[in-house]
């Protein structure tokens, strides 16, 4: 049996299931924190150490400004609201990405959050906010003082502190990987699913985690 320590998350299909409910994008992205709740329980119900999820990447600043601002509001409201419930339940909230470029009250608030959780160790929840994998790449060579090789590297991406996930899940049925963790998920096993993210239950991430038991990991050996 696989040992699971990472499950990463691409959180496709907000947008899509708000204008499906005729409700709006902004609708879906509200229903798509709500999953994200419910998915920690789920990770912590089933003993997954490290959950990471895709919240905001650099290409989605080309989105309308007014989406880009009501994505910002949405974590400040969650963690208005749950930051207790976050520390009560043992997360601990790490975040990967180029945070300097964020707005200066979310930078303080994420700041907030990490000190305040970080002394928890149930579940360790990574949020991927202005993250994007090429640029991360870029950053952890451009540290380097020395020859340039794959330990050199991995010492400073964004994740040296974390083991590779070994499951990639992503919503809304697109098979791409959109510049997410790309050093990363070089041996996870990837799983695209149809539904879109507000949809995604605990049922699924135990199917996927049943499925994960049963593969053979080889890592190019046969």
């Amino acid at each position: 049996m696989n040992k699971l320590n990472h499950v990463a998350f691409i959180m496709d299909g907000n947008g899509r299931w708000g204008k499906k409910k005729n409700k709006g994008r902004n609708f879906g992205h509200l229903n798509g924190v709500k999953t994200v709740k419910k998915t920690v329980e789920s990770a912590i119900k089933l003993k997954i150490p490290i959950v990471t999820f895709y919240v905001f990447s650099t290409e989605n600043w080309k989105r309308p400004k007014s989406e880009i601002s009501f994505l910002f509001k949405l974590i400040k409201i969650y963690f208005k609201n749950e930051l207790s419930n976050v520390i009560s339940n043992g997360i601990k909230i790490k975040i990967i990405g180029n945070v300097k470029k964020l707005p200066s009250q979310i930078k303080s608030l994420l700041k907030k959050v990490i000190n305040m959780t970080k002394k928890n160790n149930k579940i360790i929840v990574n949020l991927a906010i202005n993250y994007g994998s090429k640029d991360e790449i870029v950053y952890a060579t451009s540290k380097i003082k020395k020859r340039i090789n794959v330990k050199e590297i991995e010492k400073n991406l964004y994740t040296k502190y974390l083991p590779n996930p070994d499951i990639l899940i992503r919503t809304g049925g697109h098979k791409r990987l959109s510049n997410f963790m790309l050093w990363q998920l070089a041996y996870s096993e990837i799983y695209f699913i149809d539904k879109l993210w507000p949809d995604f239950k605990y049922k699924d991430l135990v199917k996927i985690v049943n499925n994960f038991q049963k593969v053979k990991r080889n890592y190019g050996s046969i």
